[in-house]
């Protein structure tokens, strides 16, 4: 079918539009416990292509991706607290350091020991699933769009990506009650989680948001003249053959654009609620990759959560070979784990539930996954092209 941009704008807005109503509504927040409203964005465009009312191609569908991408993670990333992370000192950033380098290596190494089962092309998921679990859904898609996954193997990643770090998670929420018990064993500095939460104290940005028409004009100004920025600069700069396009040139500006001006007075647009616009640009981003998908490919599905639970393991010793080493308390250990494969939405849940003072440890350690992911799911990317 054939339809006009305008009408598939709509239809993508509306979708988002409702799953997010939804999702603040009370039972609306108990059914996505377990399948987030992200997931829920993606999947439903996906329905409504294969049911004929979105059609598989569109020029919209680049021109979503193209634009709103870079503007998405330009917001997301503004209200960076580089200071803070820094401040959280050489043990903090270490484990998180390895916790990454679990993914970083995990992910190659899953890729070659399920090699044969796995789909043509299947290296391009590697890269964007390993962007989220460093840093975030943003992360992913951006490094997605940079390796030019395929949309029919990309839902398989947000189906592996939904389901095992929502496992994991409820892993290490169960792990909690044998703190104590692993700290004695392990001879752990549990002196050190009050340094940190005393180190992580410093004031950073205020979750509060109050919006104003002044406000919500300057992060639309922003957005734009970002995301114009970026794809401009993208365009001036040298493709290099299977290593760097535009798009990922785009990405990268993006990127290093939003880190930039979180050390301006423009990282004050995060109180009239730019984080919140950004990620609205990111779910569009998610909606139209959506409506570009049909349902093949989920044969593989099996082998990619077998893939990513062992992916996940690797991780899990790599900070447990580190701990010993270093004799870190669990809860730091749990704490840069959410960071890595939850985000800066669960990390401070899991960090609050092992030590009631670590929450904002768990945020800024999430935050450093969402600045270095893109830059690390590229990397892994070039290198799984090269051993694939």
């Amino acid at each position: 079918m054939t339809a006009h941009p305008a009408y598939i704008l709509a239809v993508l807005l509306a979708i988002e539009g409702a799953v997010l109503w939804f999702d603040a509504q009370p039972v609306g927040k108990k059914l996505f416990r377990i399948l987030p409203s992200m997931f829920w964005i993606y999947l439903v465009p996906m329905l409504a292509h294969t049911a004929g009312v979105l059609p598989a191609e569109s020029e919209m569908y680049g021109l979503v991706t193209r634009w709103a991408l870079p503007a998405a993670l330009l917001l997301l990333l503004l209200s960076t607290d580089v200071v803070g992370i820094l401040r959280l000192g050489p043990t903090a950033l270490g484990i998180m350091a390895v916790g990454m380098a679990g993914i970083v290596l995990g992910g190659p190494a899953v890729m070659l020991l399920y090699h044969r089962w796995l789909p043509e092309e299947a290296w391009k998921t590697i890269g964007p699933l390993c962007g989220s679990w460093i840093g975030g859904s943003a992360n992913m898609v951006a490094v997605k769009e940079a390796v030019g996954t395929p949309d029919e193997l990309f839902k398989l990643i947000i189906i592996t990506d939904t389901l095992i770090p929502y496992a994991w998670m409820g892993l290490l929420v169960a792990l909690s009650s044998h703190q104590r018990g692993f700290d004695r064993w392990n001879r752990s500095n549990t002196a050190l989680l009050d340094e940190l939460a005393d180190r992580a104290k410093a004031k950073g940005p205020t979750t509060a948001v109050r919006f104003s028409i002044a406000g919500t004009a300057a992060i639309g100004l922003l957005a734009v003249g970002g995301a114009g920025a970026a794809v401009w600069g993208s365009n001036q700069l040298p493709e290099v053959k299977n290593i760097i396009n535009p798009v990922a040139w785009s990405v990268i500006l993006a990127t290093l654009l939003g880190i930039g001006l979180s050390f301006t007075s423009v990282r004050k647009l995060h109180e009239r609620g730019s984080s919140r616009a950004g990620l609205f640009l990111l779910y569009l981003v998610l909606a139209s990759i959506g409506a570009k998908t049909s349902l093949s490919y989920l044969g593989s599905l099996p082998i990619f959560l077998v893939a990513g639970t062992t992916w996940i393991l690797i991780h899990a010793a790599a900070l447990l070979a580190a701990a010993r080493i270093l004799k870190v308390p669990m809860a730091l250990l749990a704490s840069a784990s959410q960071a890595c494969i939850g985000g800066p939405a669960s990390a401070p849940v899991v960090a609050g539930i092992y030590h009631p003072h670590l929450a904002p440890v768990g945020l800024l350690l999430a935050v450093l996954g969402s600045i270095t992911g893109t830059f690390l799911g590229l990397a892994v990317s070039r290198l799984c092209q090269w051993l694939w």
